[in-house]
């Protein structure tokens, strides 16, 4: 019973630990579903359990010792969100002057939802890699699990953050820039922190 209950609180503490920042994609994501109605509440509930159902099978393959993506170009995938952003803003500039701006939003379906939620969480397979490695076949389902709740979780979460009316007004307002920025900046910082930049030049 103690290894049942300690692998739970350990699961729910690495999903909690590697995917704070994912939180901050979602509310956007949220935000953007109200104020444009897009991509649609359960394209961005279908695109997390997705990325995260990826995120958890190539670390499930790592950890039998096989490398699907070498650790040293995981950032690369950073550039899914850079160019969805960059995407978002070259639509802005073109419109600007327009009365009726382009909907704030870079991400239009489940499975841009889902290149967002595996590029954001790409160094995750560098910590889920060694858990599912050490707990064994049984302690790594139960982790999984674990990983399920969270992610309903984490997408109520973020459904709740990104209901605010003043919020979605501001959205609504501004959103064709703000939103692509906040995406654009997201892929800068996994490029930028993976250190795959050095590896390139």
């Amino acid at each position: 019973m103690g290894d049942l209950v300690g692998t739970v609180v350990t699961a729910a503490g690495v999903f909690a630990g590697t995917n704070v920042d994912d939180l901050i994609v979602l509310t956007v994501l949220f935000l953007s579903a109200r104020a444009a109605a897009r991509p649609r509440p359960w394209h961005i509930w279908a695109g997390q359990y997705a990325g995260i159902g990826v995120l958890v099978a190539v670390s499930a393959v790592a950890a039998l010792g096989l490398s699907i993506v070498p650790d040293r170009w995981v950032g690369l995938l950073g550039l899914v969100p850079f160019a969805l952003g960059v995407k978002g803003l070259v639509a802005a500039i073109r419109a600007r002057g327009d009365d009726d701006p382009p909907a704030p939003a870079v991400a239009t379906g489940a499975v841009s939802v889902a290149g967002i939620t595996i590029a954001n969480g790409a160094d995750n397979i560098s910590v889920y890699t060694p858990l599912f490695r050490t707990i064994g076949p049984g302690g790594s389902l139960l982790t999984v699990a674990v990983f399920a709740v969270g992610v309903a979780l984490w997408c109520l979460a973020g459904s709740w953050l990104g209901s605010h009316r003043t919020v979605i007004a501001v959205v609504r307002r501004f959103g064709h820039w703000i939103v692509p920025g906040v995406f654009i900046l997201i892929g800068v910082v996994i490029v930028v922190e993976s250190g795959v930049l050095g590896r390139l030049f």
